[in-house]
């Protein structure tokens, strides 16, 4: 009875733990998102103002169109000119347009279209030579620092992400052939890095094989 015990509360656990942590944090989104949002909505627009009990999500909902009203009227003349005039006084602040150009460059990466994002996950020898560590790959260097390199052969830019937060890290330029591209996706990469090595794409299908066995063993025995 202990044993069958144990196995209801660790399927339970496996296939109710992410769902719970998901939904907590996409929870805690909306929320975030609401709590900016509402407090500028008019009262007659609101419908917290007038319903028993407060609408969750309807913050997130007027911001995404809020956004999508914003690039609509930036597509067209008007805005590209009323929004090229508020940059232009953006850059003639001496705090402000470094910080602005900095984050604008960010943005335009990851979600514009033409930003190239990580292109592949490598394996290179860092910080020292017998130590090897998982990389993404940026792109081939360019600029400056690519005519300072003191090399001859194509260079490329590499984050070295730091475990368990992916979001830290460090900024390579080394030779591509000083690399090895894995077969793996960026994302299962990442995954790798933020596990401590624990979570593969391999080891999460055997995870998931384990899952339904033993969830199957359980209904039967049940």
């Amino acid at each position: 009875m202990v044993t069958r015990l144990r196995n209801y509360f660790l399927t339970g656990l496996v296939v109710a733990g992410p769902a719970g942590i998901t939904l907590y944090l996409t929870w805690a989104l909306v929320s975030w998102v609401d709590s900016w949002v509402k407090p500028y909505l008019p009262a007659s627009y609101n419908p917290d103002t007038y319903l028993p009990f407060p609408v969750p999500g309807f913050g997130l909902v007027v911001g995404v169109v809020l956004i999508m009203t914003i690039g609509f009227l930036t597509a067209n003349i008007v805005g590209r000119t009323l929004f090229g005039y508020s940059e232009h006084m953006l850059h003639r602040m001496p705090v402000v347009r470094n910080l602005y150009r900095g984050l604008k460059q960010i943005f335009e990466t990851v979600l514009a279209e033409r930003g190239s994002s990580f292109q592949t996950a490598v394996l290179l020898e860092y910080p020292r030579r017998g130590l090897w560590t998982i990389g993404f790959v940026a792109g081939p260097t360019r600029g400056e620092v690519r005519g300072r390199l003191p090399v001859d052969e194509e260079a490329v830019t590499v984050f070295v992400p730091t475990t368990p937060n992916p979001t830290g890290g460090f900024l390579l330029f080394l030779p591509r052939r000083e690399t090895i591209a894995l077969d793996m996706t960026v994302e299962d990469a990442a995954k790798l890095v933020i596990s401590f090595g624990l979570v593969s794409a391999e080891t999460g299908e055997v995870a998931k094989e384990r899952v339904e066995t033993a969830a199957k063993r359980v209904l039967e025995q049940a």
